[in-house]
């Protein structure tokens, strides 16, 4: 596979969230807003780059009995540099979305890259796997995330949208981050289906 299409798999072939159904959890948490949501999505793209670089350069001085502990610890160590960082410069976002983002440390999309890619791939693939991943985990929050904040309060990136419009509240509660994704999940298997056709 071309380098190209190692990256651009990830965006949509093999989007994490809306095809490979991962990190669920904090998509449908954080996605209550584009500022969350974003954040989130740039967090991911970071841990999630640098991870799969950092483990395909260790990978050959690594046990195969000890390698998903040591994968994690080099996870571990960049979501806390992550977490640091956004608790430093952007304090707001931290409170919102921080919670979740210490959890990417067991996100299913970082540890299913560092295993199925990362540890089996040189550097420059691992990192165009994660780069292509974590796009496509920020498109598919991103979406979600512009659905429900402008049905559920009638805002995008906290700016009117309507001047005047009464939103749907049950957009920003669980329920409907369960009906958007479900929604934006179908509506990207239609396109797929046409596209394959």
């Amino acid at each position: 596979m071309s380098l190209f299409k190692e990256f651009l798999k990830g965006i949509w072939e093999k989007n994490p969230v809306l095809v490979l159904s991962l990190g669920l959890c904090p998509t449908l948490a954080t996605s209550g807003s584009m500022k969350n949501a974003v954040g989130m999505g740039l967090s991911v793209i970071a841990v999630l780059t640098f991870s799969n670089i950092i483990i395909s350069l260790i990978k050959s001085f690594v046990p195969s009995k000890i390698r998903i502990p040591c994968y994690i610890i080099v996870i571990a160590f960049l979501v806390t540099v992550v977490d640091m960082l956004i608790a430093g410069f952007a304090p707001e976002l931290s409170k919102a979305i921080g919670l979740f983002i210490k959890l990417i440390v067991v996100n299913c999309i970082i540890l299913g890259r560092a295993e199925a890619f990362a540890a089996k791939n040189n550097p420059l693939r691992a990192a165009l796997d994660g780069l292509g991943m974590g796009i496509g985990f920020l498109i598919a929050i991103s979406i979600i995330a512009t659905v429900r904040e402008v049905l559920g309060a009638n805002k995008w990136f906290g700016l009117t949208v309507v001047p005047g419009w009464d939103p749907i509240g049950i957009m920003i509660l669980p329920a409907g981050a369960l009906l958007t994704f479900g929604l934006v999940m179908a509506v990207r298997n239609v396109l797929a289906q046409r596209r394959a056709k």
